[in-house]
């Protein structure tokens, strides 16, 4: 009973939207292998035109809602409006950071999932979510098609899917039969719809069979679910509206110190912060780190050391929350972003536990809140460049915890407008400028304090720092910091 509740929060989790190491880390299950049966069972022949079908359904149907019920002005396409989108060709948009980096990645993740969810790998269904993406851009719309979405489209989406099919097989059982089987098979469709679809489309969604048909076992998961207040400080003055409540929620799944690994997402860590602060959105930070290979370097009685390559998807937003001021406080993203990474783990203590890990990684697409540039819907300049990310955590047997990261980013704008432009005579829908000139390094630091009260149940003292220096090109440079505290009580399944 404990594991069926324990999977619908992890779901609730994940469709709500939640990359350090889990410190002082609890399984939810015992970790199975998978059965042969459920894998030659789902590992048929390759089913290319039934995924590249659900794809086009898909923006079919998105279309229809759009044209027909939303009735947005984008979606009143025509042969005309084709052939325009490929006469002029990509251009960066000038959409909301969430449309851009979140909306558009989940997109993408629908594509991917008609693939997966018909015998595709993670790369052909990346594949898959990037054809998608091409087609909406190219003939769903009546706008230019967009250079920053056919990059978090697709690259954005295997983040999200891989995740969210994963999580879709923790849940699925088809042994089961009746409401049980019902309620498991809706929770599934809700996480990935196109994955549900599938079932439904091929009759898995109600067919009963000897084994579960969980593709990857029971991996080793763990989750935390963190509810307490967070407080925002812009540079050293609270302003109204800086308090309200928060829900912090990470996954660890997989075995982090896995020696060698070649199946992308066998390792992945997931984490979110959900506000309940007017003035803030929703999610003010999502952050996925999926190990796509590794190999082991050291693994002695002293230490165990691995390399492997990552895929990272990190978001951090916020808005104004002075009723006097309209500053934003932090603002950047990185939707698309691989690297190297190596994961440390100490074995010289007996009760103490120390693990680290470093990343290097390169941005195909990142944002980074603008002082300036204000054009439609969009504070914010699309940029690339590269980053860096460390942590250490130190715990002593399941009583007390101590948890630093710190992440750096460099991202660079280089396709900014003309000095001497006139914003009074601009259009909006086909300037094509990926915002200022400038390049942004910012910083995000953490410390962390985990307390253990009861059982599963700790105090969390979460303490963040975040910094943003953007050079521009013809502005005057800007220094930002922001501060941010969480308060919490968490626990640990």
């Amino acid at each position: 009973m404990l594991k069926k509740y324990t999977y619908i929060i992890l779901f609730l989790g994940i469709t709500i939207f939640c990359n350090a190491q889990i410190p002082m880390r609890q399984q939810v299950a015992t970790p199975k292998e998978a059965d042969s049966l459920d894998i030659a069972y789902y590992s048929k022949k390759k089913k290319w035109f039934h995924a590249g079908a659900t794809a086009f359904s898909v923006n079919m149907g998105v279309w229809a809602f759009d044209r027909y019920i939303q009735k947005g002005h984008f979606a009143y396409i025509s042969m005309n409006t084709v052939r325009e989108n490929f006469r002029k060709g990509f251009i960066w948009d000038n959409d909301y950071m969430g449309t851009n980096m979140f909306l558009h990645p989940y997109h993408g993740n629908l594509y991917f999932n008609a693939g997966r969810a018909n015998g595709l790998n993670y790369w052909e269904s990346g594949a898959l979510a990037l054809g998608g993406s091409a087609m909406w851009e190219l003939f769903m719309e009546c706008e230019y098609p967009s250079t920053n979405d056919i990059i978090a489209t697709p690259i954005g989406g295997m983040a999200l899917g891989e995740v969210l099919f994963r999580t879709s097989d923790l849940i699925l059982d088809d042994r089961r039969t009746g409401s049980s089987r019902f309620g498991q098979e809706l929770a599934a469709f809700i996480i990935a719809p196109t994955r549900g679809l599938t079932r439904i489309i091929n009759g898995d969604a109600w067919r009963k069979r000897p084994t579960s048909g969980k593709q990857f076992g029971v991996p080793d998961v763990s989750v935390e679910v963190s509810m307490g207040i967070r407080a925002l400080e812009l540079k050293d003055q609270i302003f109204d509206k800086g308090l309200g409540f928060a829900t912090n929620i990470n996954v660890e799944y997989g075995d982090r110190y896995e020696a060698e690994t070649n199946k992308p997402y066998d390792y992945f860590t997931f984490k979110a912060n959900l506000n309940g602060q007017g003035s803030q959105p929703l999610i003010s930070q999502l952050n996925i780190t999926g190990r796509l290979y590794s190999t082991e370097i050291i693994n002695n009685s002293k230490d165990f050391l691995s390399l492997g390559v990552y895929q990272h998807y990190d978001y951090y937003d916020s808005d104004t929350i002075s009723d006097v001021s309209a500053r934003v406080p932090y603002k950047f993203c990185t939707p698309a972003s691989f690297g190297l990474g190596l994961i440390h783990k100490s074995k010289r203590f007996k009760d103490w536990d120390f693990n680290s890990y470093f990343h290097f990684n390169g941005i195909l697409l990142g944002a980074s809140l603008s002082d300036h540039y204000v054009v439609n819907d969009r504070n914010y300049n699309l940029a690339a460049g590269f980053s860096w990310q460390s942590g250490v955590s130190i715990a002593y047997k399941d009583i007390i915890s101590v948890s630093s990261s710190y992440e750096g980013y460099r991202m660079f704008t280089w396709k900014g407008y003309d000095k001497d432009i006139n914003w009074e005579i601009v259009n909006e829908k086909t300037l094509d400028a990926q915002g200022d000139h400038s390049q942004a390094i910012l910083h995000a630091i953490s410390l962390r304090v985990d307390l253990k009260l009861k059982n599963q149940f700790y105090l969390t003292a979460i303490g963040y720092n975040y910094t943003r220096d953007t050079n521009y090109k013809y502005f005057d440079n800007v220094f930002s910091k922001t501060s941010e505290g969480r308060l919490m009580l968490t626990y640990k399944f």
